[in-house]
């Protein structure tokens, strides 16, 4: 009988309140395919790492700056999430980890992203260009803010009487679902080395007619 391989070690980079890595403690937990295995943050007062400790999860505090630390804080991790992670990963960290490193931005990229494009700045952005239809993004991690290819998108309506409050908590709504969607697609073709996508197919993510994963 061939063996079953652990669950795939996943690392979570984070900022503020932890939102999006508790969909993930929440999605991941018992999960054979992935694990939260540490948190790290670019602050020592994020409300994350309450989240993390809660979850029994192991957390670091890393100099958002220094490749060496970050390299050093992910460990052995097969893949590093940024969920809510509002600093630039130096190059070095890039390239380390290269295919491995996403994040997850409240926008259709490639539009509404960018230095400094984050929270309640997105939305604002998005009601005053007079979109119709925002989202959010999963996309991997390059040298520039909000430009490495995108793995996945999922469509959330602009309303007439929208603010960037109620957008965004819809926004969120959505992004508490696709990132462990992503992570778990991600661990079931085992963090592939290379770029892929996933599609919507009703409500499931889709890549090559495999993988298969159901948003609620």
């Amino acid at each position: 009988m061939r063996a079953v391989p652990p669950p795939v070690p996943v690392a979570v980079l984070v900022s503020g309140g932890g939102t999006n890595l508790q969909a993930l403690l929440d999605a991941l937990q018992g999960s054979p395919l992935a694990r939260v295995a540490r948190v790290i943050s670019s602050r020592s007062d994020a409300g994350a790492l309450d989240r993390a400790r809660r979850g029994g999860v192991p957390v670091t505090v890393a100099d958002p700056a220094d490749a060496g630390a970050l390299i050093a804080a992910v460990g052995d991790a097969r893949l590093v999430v940024l969920a809510g992670y509002l600093k630039r990963i130096p190059a070095a960290t890039v390239a380390r980890f290269r295919w491995r490193l996403i994040n997850i931005h409240p926008a259709l990229l490639p539009a509404f992203g960018g230095p400094g494009m984050y929270g309640h700045r997105v939305h604002a952005a998005v009601l005053g260009s007079g979109a119709a239809v925002s989202g959010a993004t999963v996309h991997y991690v390059d040298e520039e803010y909000d430009r490495g290819p995108i793995l996945a998108q999922w469509p959330v309506p602009v309303l007439p009487d929208d603010t960037p409050e109620s957008l965004g908590e819809r926004v969120l709504a959505v992004e508490h679902q696709l990132l462990p969607a992503v992570v778990t697609a991600l661990a079931q073709l085992g963090v592939p080395e290379r770029p892929v996508r996933l599609f919507a197919r009703g409500s499931t993510f889709v890549t090559g007619g495999e993988i298969a994963v159901e948003i609620r």
